[in-house]
């Protein structure tokens, strides 16, 4: 309800769905009045945050920020934080348990797969996270160019998208498999070998819309479906370099020893999932400063598409193994990307990634640190990831306090992109 107040607006946020117009928002800005504020980086108790236009105006403890002309938003019990930053989505998938991956390419128109996106894109942001990296439209051409200007352009709800389109796969190598060799089956990502073909593929990607570069450093090859490393560590240099002369990083898909190490050398970014790490591989990412985002959510749903009982059955032995790589990456300090590849589970549950990281031995204000602050440096984006002045006014309110209780990530009472609120 709206209650006058000297100098301001009181805006009582619970439970019950509001929404207030851009015109207001435009006149008066927002103060935005939570028990506490992560920004990023560290908790601050009795905080308030000032929003005019898109951006963040102020933010510091309540004495010290006026509220004069401001809408003050009470967030009574709640953490105010910046938005989530999902580190590595899929919104042209949906979860393999509904339909397999091989038939979500192959089978399904996609006009069908854009339309189921676009819900997928406004439950990810209801769900708190203001942005994702999403890593490659598996079949889906460069459909999520259109669905980020679809975003950008107001058509439809969704988060800030960085996307890297059709990702690049060394031939032979990637899926579906299983077909007569005398069909060509369409891939799930772009086809390229060798010095001009893996050049004009890397700048076709980017011309038509690619944010960053995603490989597949290694994947399970041939019939035997055996993981192996692909493209050669010239290749992948060959690729870094062409990338980063337009300003543009490269991620790398690596489960294999040897595919993390030759993705390492070569400069990616981000190695993507890392099932095979070693003490040695996680001392040469520590020493080259690639980041980990180790997709634990889809290892864990897969389990259970394959028929574990979680907390019923005991754990599968790929997911000790999983856990144990985890903690060895930790003990080398290598930087920890939130990242769920979320589109094998379902979209809005992004924080399933979150709960599983201090799980397997993260502490819960270090994965908010990883969601927020760290994903914003690692990816490059700059305007976002924390709570300071001149920063977009991407914020999301939790019911308690996630970096003491993880789960409270998933409490979200309000999201604000832009300074705007979703409508909830």
């Amino acid at each position: 309800m709206l209650l006058l107040v000297p100098d301001s607006i009181l805006l009582s946020v619970g439970q019950k769905n509001y929404s207030v117009s851009r015109r207001q928002q435009d006149a008066v800005g927002y103060l935005l009045r939570p028990d506490r504020v992560f920004d990023g980086e560290t908790m601050h108790e009795g905080w308030v945050v000032r929003v005019k236009d898109d951006k963040i105006e102020a933010a510091g403890p309540a004495n010290s920020v006026s509220a004069t002309g401001a809408t003050v938003v009470d967030l009574k019990g709640t953490t105010l934080m910046p938005g989530l930053i999902e580190g590595h989505s899929h919104l042209l998938l949906h979860p393999y348990n509904e339909t397999p991956w091989d038939d979500q390419v192959l089978k399904e128109a996609r006009s069908l797969r854009v339309a189921r996106a676009t819900v997928h894109a406004k439950k990810t942001l209801e769900a708190g996270f203001t942005t994702v990296r999403d890593l490659g439209t598996e079949g889906a051409d460069y459909d999520d160019v259109g669905l980020k200007q679809a975003i950008n352009k107001g058509i439809i709800p969704g988060p800030r998208m960085m996307i890297v389109t059709r990702a690049l796969i060394a031939t032979g190598s990637y899926a579906p498999k299983g077909f007569s060799p005398d069909i060509d089956v369409p891939q799930g990502a772009e086809e390229a070998d060798g010095h001009d073909a893996l050049i004009q593929a890397v700048r076709r990607q980017i011309g038509k819309g690619a944010d960053a570069i995603k490989i597949y450093a290694d994947y399970r090859w041939g019939l035997m479906a055996e993981s192996r490393p692909t493209y050669t560590l010239d290749e992948i240099k060959l690729i870094v370099e062409t990338a980063r002369s337009s300003g543009r990083g490269v991620v790398a898909h690596a489960s294999t020893a040897e595919g993390m190490r030759r993705a390492i050398l070569g400069g990616c970014e981000t190695v993507e999932h890392g099932d095979a790490g070693t003490p040695d591989i996680f001392a040469l990412m520590k020493q080259h400063g690639t980041a980990l985002c180790p997709t634990l959510a889809a290892g864990d749903a897969i389990s259970q598409y394959r028929g574990w009982k979680k907390g019923q059955d005991p754990e599968p032995e790929r997911l000790k193994q999983k856990r144990d790589i985890f903690k060895q990456a930790l003990a080398a300090g290598v930087t920890i990307c939130a990242g769920g590849d979320v589109g094998v589970f379902s979209h809005g549950d992004n924080a399933r990634e979150l709960l599983l990281m201090v799980d397997y031995g993260m502490k819960p204000i270090d994965v908010m640190r990883s969601v927020t602050s760290i994903n914003a440096d690692v990816f490059k984006l700059t305007d976002r990831g924390r709570i300071r002045p001149g920063l977009l006014a991407d914020l999301v309110a939790v019911q308690g306090d996630p970096t003491k209780t993880i789960a409270d990530v998933q409490r979200v009472q309000m999201v604000m992109k832009g300074g705007v609120f979703s409508k909830r």
